[in-house]
Order: C-alpha cells, then structure tokens, then sequence
C-alpha cells in the first residue's frame, strides 16, 4: 500500500527587536552576515551566500573553489515589507531548474521597535512524493528554526 505524503508549509514566526526595514535589509542585502556556513549546496566550502536586490535577483552561493551554486531568484520584492524566493533545491541537495518551491517573509511592524517575520516555506510537495522527501522536509523545519534564530540575533546585534 501506498502512502501519500502531503508536505505541509514550514511556516515559523518570530518577533525582532527591530523596524521593518532594517529586518528585511539585514534578511537581503546582509544575508551572508546570518546565513550559517554549514548550510550549502555544492562542491567546497561555503565562501558568501547572496540575495540580489530586486525581481529577478539571484539567491545563490559561492565557495571556496570559485564556484557559484544556484538556489534559485528573488519572485517578489516589497521592500519593506515582503519577500518571496524562488528555492529550486531538491530534496537530495541540489539545484533543480524545473523545481520551484517558494519562500515567503513577511515583515510586519508591531510597534516603533519590534517587527513580527512571519515565514513559510511552501509547496513542498513539488519535491516528490516519498519517504525520502518527507525525511528531508522535517530536517528543512528544524534547519529553518535554527537559521532564522542566527537571523534574529544578526538583527538585534548591536553593531549591525
């Protein structure tokens, strides 16, 4: 018997000790300065990893080699309020052209000094539908819940 595998949206929220702009300016333009190094795709050692400004914009990375590996290119762009990435990474870590999944952040301001990021990564289910993928997205949820607390702290780090 088969069993079918419905991939639910990873969806995360968290509240930031910060304005709206500076939350998705420190989420694009400083991606980089959060983004952890263990977390590629590719040959060698993670070098930068890039969102570039705008639809249509690459999200990328690039390593140690020289090497540059896709992840897939900004959909939409709403400074400051919301962004939307294409993230064509299979569940087997790698660059899918045809495979396109998407993340959204939406950053919201609660009051002078603190922005709500809500965040969904969503459908998942374009991956496939096996074991395997679903193996692959609960690691996806713990690794985006560590990846947006490196985030939080590079926002509400003083010096950034």
């Amino acid at each position: 018997m088969h069993r079918t595998i419905h991939a639910a949206p990873i969806r995360k929220t968290l509240v930031v000790r910060a304005r709206p702009e500076k939350a998705f300016e420190v989420f694009t333009a400083r991606f980089d300065r959060w983004w952890p190094r263990t977390h590629y795709i590719g040959a060698s050692p993670l070098v930068r990893a890039t969102i570039e400004p705008g639809v249509g914009g690459r999200w990328y990375s690039t390593h140690e080699d020289g090497s540059e590996a896709p992840w897939g290119e900004v959909l939409v762009w709403e400074p400051p309020h919301r962004l939307i990435l294409a993230w064509r990474i299979s569940h087997e870590w790698g660059y899918v052209p045809s495979l396109l999944t998407e993340v959204e952040v939406q950053f919201i301001a609660l009051d002078d000094a603190h922005t709500r990021v809500e965040f969904e990564h969503r459908h998942l289910d374009r991956m496939g539908d096996t074991p395997k993928v679903a193996e692959t997205v609960t690691s996806m949820d713990r690794g985006w819940g560590m990846i947006l607390g490196q985030f939080q702290q590079a926002v509400e780090d003083p010096l950034s």
